[in-house]
């Protein structure tokens, strides 16, 4: 996310402050290591913010670099979201007698 946007294709010449769209999941990080629930609940909305993002980049970046990250950003969010859904439910499941 940080190379994307210093350095491989940046929004702005010389990079951009979109690359502190890398900040909420450095923060959540050691929250997902202890594998704490709430964390991956909030995270399961807030990377649909990088789905959403990742689809306008996809569709209208003017080179093709751009373009081939916006939609890798898709996949990878798209599996997160999916691989989030499933640990959650899979901690609810374990904690209900």
């Amino acid at each position: 996310m940080l190379a994307w946007e210093l350095w491989l294709s940046p929004a702005r010449e010389g990079g951009s402050m979109l690359a502190l769209k890398a900040l909420p999941l450095a923060i959540a990080l050691p929250a997902f290591a202890r594998g704490n629930v709430r964390a991956y609940q909030w995270w399961s909305m807030l990377i649909l913010v990088y789905l959403c993002e990742g689809v306008v980049r996809g569709m209208t970046d003017v080179s093709s670099v751009g373009r081939a990250l916006g939609w890798a950003e898709v996949a990878l969010s798209t599996l997160t979201w999916g691989a989030i859904i499933a640990y959650v439910m899979a901690a609810r499941g374990a904690e209900t007698p």
